[in-house]
């Protein structure tokens, strides 16, 4: 059941500050009722009413259709006030600047600017040539009525920002956080997934030695309870932080597992990559390891090549197996994808090429190197 709605004087957003003008209105009802009588004070007190239910009625209208008419109708009333009653009704342009400030659009801005200055200064040359006033009083009092719908403008478009900024903040925010769950997701798929298939292959080896070499059985157990160690330690430092790793590194881890799965390795260029940041090397490594996972899986090669270059503001890393290469689409999972998207962080690419006679993977990534001789950067 749909609730009832309360009634208000104003919207309760804008606090009391609505309240603080409504009080203002008492001047023009007391000129009506000191300066006029009979059927013209009647008419007077209508439409001074009238034009309170317009200020309330333009807070619960913003953004609507009907606002602009609401504004005309009150512009119509200063018009008229102005010349049938008293000069003294260009006050309630004070009341339209704040509505006309609220205009986001420049066009309708400008549009009903103009309007107020014609609702005031055609009453004030119409009296100004009949009516004996201090001009230079009115002067005053106009400049500041018609500067303040720029001022309020200026505030409301820097309310607008500094909302908008925040929800901003908030969808960024949230973006993060999504990110971050990827991020972990990717880790956790790279890590565990290199580790357990060692693992796998490991178990594997020892339920074949267990009967033909129960020594080397044993040290290939103690060889799995170390690996797995180092996965708890890695699942922990995935938890509070992305673990550095270098790519030298990350060989080394390789070596372990093509051995494991009986595949050679054969390792070309300089592998420390000394000028390459630790970010981009954390990258490589991860996408070296999800590289070497997929030989171990699905290659069935028995020999993997790693090499390692710099070419033209690039560093090159490769992948090449001997093995049945990607047979269908369904190969290039969630892995290659997962590639992919890491090598984006730093605006690299994946070049993959596969056939019969095995495949290979290729990271490139932009460098810049900073060469420091006698001080100065080159």
């Amino acid at each position: 059941m749909k609730k009832k709605e309360t009634f208000s004087i104003f919207p309760k957003r804008y606090g009391l500050f609505p309240y603080v003008f409504l009080i203002y209105l008492g001047m023009p009802a007391t000129l009506v009722i000191q300066n006029e009588i009979g059927l013209k004070r009647i008419l007077g007190l209508i439409i001074v009413l009238i034009f309170a239910v317009s200020y309330r009625q333009m807070y619960f209208k913003a953004g609507k259709k009907s606002f602009d008419s609401w504004l005309a109708l009150q512009l119509i009333i200063i018009f008229f006030m102005s010349l049938v009653y008293d000069f003294n009704f260009l006050f309630l342009g004070f009341f339209s600047t704040y509505f006309i400030g609220s205009y986001t659009e420049q066009k309708k801005f400008f549009r009903a600017y103009i309007a107020l200055c014609l609702a005031v200064i055609i009453p004030l040359l119409y009296l100004y040539f009949t009516v004996s006033f201090s001009l230079i009083f009115i002067f005053l009092y106009l400049l500041v009525m018609l500067s303040s719908p720029f001022g309020i403008r200026s505030m409301i478009q820097r309310r607008n920002l500094k909302e908008q900024l925040n929800e901003a903040n908030e969808q960024i925010q949230q973006l993060i956080k999504r990110e971050e769950r990827i991020r972990i997701a990717r880790d956790l798929h790279d890590t565990l997934g290199h580790t357990l298939s060692l693992l796998t292959l490991k178990s594997e080896l020892v339920g074949k030695l267990i009967e033909k070499n129960p020594e080397r059985a044993r040290l290939e157990a103690k060889e799995m309870e170390r690996t797995s160690r180092s996965a708890l330690k890695q699942v922990r430092e995935l938890v509070t932080d992305m673990r550095a790793i270098t790519v030298a590194e990350e060989l080394n881890e390789a070596k372990l597992i093509l051995t494991a799965a009986c595949i050679e390795l054969y390792v070309e260029g300089d592998v420390d990559l000394p000028d390459v940041p630790s970010l981009t090397q954390n990258i490589l490594s991860m996408c070296l390891r999800e590289g070497v996972t997929n030989v171990v899986k699905h290659s069935q090669a028995s020999h993997c090549k790693i090499s390692s270059k710099a070419v033209a503001g690039h560093v090159l890393i490769t992948i090449i197996d001997d093995g049945v290469g990607l047979t269908n689409t369904i190969n290039k999972g969630n892995g290659l994808k997962g590639i992919e998207e890491r090598l984006s962080l730093i605006e690299g690419r994946l070049i993959l090429t596969s056939s019969q006679l095995g495949t290979e993977l290729t990271f490139q990534v932009p460098i810049i190197i900073k060469q420091l001789k006698e001080g100065v950067a080159l």
